[in-house]
């Protein structure tokens, strides 16, 4: 049976950097589930869909073709044959990702796609709703978390270090937290930590520290295999 490893918190919490090491020491593939919504935001913006309507977002989302793909220890999302990139990873997007996210029709081909990604090995899957509702069975389930400071801080030298950097971390902070609001509180699968899941406070803890605990948390028989 495929193994998932299951990591759920907010935006800068670590997810993303602590997902990927840890798929690398176990083998396992890295996905990131929530690029999947914010390429659906991308291609809305792209083509001019009215952002402030859910049905108009509902009805375009089921249009955008993403083609997945094993690659490179991830799993690797391409639209029209073309790799999304930073194009996705802008303020705008950022700021129009919790109106699709929202929608529990684009949740639910979401939940899909990702459920289907078992095709291709084991996983270690990221978001807000992995340990809740798309593999709330596994018995990997992680739910990291830091101060509003310490994600906003991370989240602005990520901007930096990528060179789209336009916000200063103050703006992170209230743009972190306005997600946040939006996505404990919406109807469907909101991000909450699930019962059983492991709470990882990574505000004061350097990344290796964060792997350790998780890899140390893992099903004994998984890492005796790894």
């Amino acid at each position: 049976m495929t193994k998932v490893i299951a990591v759920d918190g907010p935006s800068g919490a670590g997810k993303s950097s602590v997902s990927r090491i840890v798929g690398e020491k176990m083998g396992f593939l890295h996905v990131d589930s929530g690029a999947l919504y914010r390429i659906i935001t991308w291609q809305c913006l792209e083509n001019g869909v009215d952002m402030e309507s859910p049905d108009a977002i509902c009805a375009f989302s089921e249009t955008v073709a993403i083609e997945c793909r094993p690659e490179g220890g991830r799993i690797a999302y391409y639209v029209g044959g073309e790799a999304p990139g930073e194009r996705i990873r802008t303020p705008e997007i950022n700021l129009n990702a919790s109106k699709v996210a929202r929608e529990k029709p684009v949740r639910d081909r979401v939940t899909a796609l990702l459920r289907g990604m078992t095709q291709y090995g084991d996983l270690v899957v990221e978001g807000r709703d992995i340990t809740t509702a798309v593999f709330p069975d596994s018995p990997a389930r992680f739910y990291l978390t830091a101060s509003a400071e310490a994600r906003a801080r991370r989240r602005q030298k990520e901007e930096v270090d990528k060179g789209i950097a336009n916000q200063t971390t103050e703006a992170v902070k209230a743009s972190l937290l306005a997600r946040d609001e939006i996505d404990s509180t919406r109807k469907y699968a909101p991000l909450k930590k699930a019962d059983g899941a492991v709470e990882i406070d990574s505000s004061d803890l350097s990344l290796d520290e964060v792997v350790g605990i998780v890899m140390d948390a893992l099903p004994s028989e998984w890492k005796a295999l790894s």
